[in-house]
Formats: structure tokens, C-alpha cells, sequence
């Protein structure tokens, strides 16, 4: 299927590794003009070589820390002065925060700068033009809504739900929809590093709570995302969509 992302310029951010990193693969592969954003400025170099290795187009890569305040108006005037607009934001970066129910201010506080404040910055930034050109993609990748314990990622991105939902509807008038995708377990530096780092804590998990028998792959949820910010999905808006395996259980 054509995606008919030919020529769109996608911004994604959190792409060292993991879901960021396919789903600029998976961008780039349809045609779209990728730029990557993520702290670690070796690993988007060898991103840059992976997609022209595999014929896409030499992604810009914009090394940023969104934790720092300036960041939204640095990536927006970064993605301008190269390319003049973006036609597709995927905000992907953030991590799980797992903490005490009783934990200071400080952590709540960075949680929700990197897992909601950074998305809002950037999506308002990059929207007027989408707006002007009556067309543009916002996809958020966000995460679970049954948390097993107090997770401030979790509460930040139970927010980033709400406020897509709700811009979705003021929006989509001007031809942009505003999508959230909510992994499962998905292979990942997170997942398999800290939160299950052995087969056996993986396999116990899954046994446990996932009808589909094994932990997805990153490039699962890329392609998820990727129709998404296609034109095939232009009646698709303000929707969470799932996926992992059917281990959630909320209706």
C-alpha cells in the first residue's frame, strides 16, 4: 500500500533507538524527508547512514535535549530553515518514572517536562503552519493507562491522552489529526534493560498478560505510526490505539 508520505517532511522525536529509530526507518522507507531528534548525536549519525544505506533520503539530525526549555522554537526553526515547513510531528521521546508515591516535587516536575510539557511545546510549535497548509500529522507515542504502580510517566501521559483528544477536536477542521499509539512490551533500552532484563522475567510477564504469546518489536509500533501519519488515515483522529499484543484490559 501507498502510503503516499512521498516528499513530506516528518519530524520524530527520541530517536536513538527503539520505537523512534524504526519509525524514522519506516518514515523514510515511504518517501517522507525524515528529521531526527535526540540527545545522542552518534547514534542519529549512524541512523543517518542506516536509512541512505537502505535508499532513503540523508536524514537532518537535530541533537537536543527537550528537557531545556528553548527546545521547541530550537527543532521548530531548525526544521524551517531547512525544509521551510513540517508536514508530520511524531512525539516519541520520554521515558518511564517509575517512583514512590511520596517522591519530591523536583521528580514529578521533570517527568512532566519531558513526557507532556515537551510534546505541547512541540506540537504547538510546528501547528500554525500545518493549520495555513490545511494538512499535517500529529502522532504521540504515549503508553499505558492501568498502571501497576505509581509511574509519573504514566500520570504525564494519561495527560498528553486528554489534551490530544482535545485538540483533535478543535483541529480537525484544518485537515490535521492528532493520534495517540500506547505500546505494549515492546523489545527496547528500557524494557529490556531495566524493566525485564532477563528471558525469565520476560517470559513470566508474558505468561502473565499477554494473549499474543511474546513481547512486540519496535518496528510493530513504527508502522502503526506510520499509517497514521498517512494520508490512508485522514478520518482517523483523536483516537488511542493500542498495541500490545491485547495485553491491555480497559475497554
Amino acid at each position: 500500500m501507498d502510503l503516499e508520505l512521498k516528499g513530506k517532511v516528518a519530524v520524530v522525536t527520541g530517536c536513538s533507538v527503539g520505537i523512534g529509530r524504526e519509525t524514522a526507518k519506516v518514515l523514510a522507507a515511504e518517501g517522507a524527508q525524515t528529521v531526527v531528534v535526540a540527545r545522542r548525536a552518534h547514534l542519529l549519525e549512524t541512523l543517518q547512514k542506516e536509512i541512505e544505506g537502505q535508499g532513503g533520503a540523508k536524514p537532518l539530525a537535530v541533537t537536543l535535549d527537550l528537557y531545556d526549555r528553548a527546545a521547541a522554537e530550537r527543532l521548530r526553526d531548525a526544521v524551517l530553515g531547512a525544509y521551510g515547513r513540517a508536514d508530520i510531528l511524531v512525539n516519541n521521546a520520554g521515558g518511564s518514572r517509575p517512583m514512590p508515591w511520596d517522591s519530591p516535587d523536583d521528580a514529578w516536575d521533570e517527568s512532566f517536562s519531558i513526557n507532556f510539557t515537551a510534546v505541547r511545546k512541540l506540537t504547538q510549535a510546528v501547528l500554525p503552519g500545518m493549520i495555513e497548509r490545511r494538512w499535517g500529522r500529529v502522532v504521540c507515542v504515549t503508553g499505558t493507562a492501568e498502571p501497576a504502580q505509581v509511574n509519573a510517566a504514566v500520570a504525564a501521559k494519561a495527560g498528553v491522552h486528554a489534551w490530544a483528544k482535545g485538540l483533535s477536536r478543535e483541529i480537525g477542521k484544518h485537515g490535521v489529526t492528532v493520534n495517540c499509539v500506547a505500546p505494549g512490551r515492546v523489545h527496547s533500552e528500557q524494557i529490556d534493560a531495566k524493566l525485564h532484563p532477563t528471558p525469565e522475567s520476560q517470559a513470566a510477564f508474558t505468561r502473565a498478560n499477554i494473549p499474543m504469546g511474546y513481547f512486540g518489536e519496535a518496528v510493530d509500533v513504527a508502522w502503526t505510526v506510520a499509517f497514521l501519519c498517512s494520508e490512508r488515515a485522514r478520518y482517523v483522529t483523536g483516537e488511542r490505539i493500542h498495541v500490545d499484543g491485547g495485553m491491555h484490559r480497559a475497554v
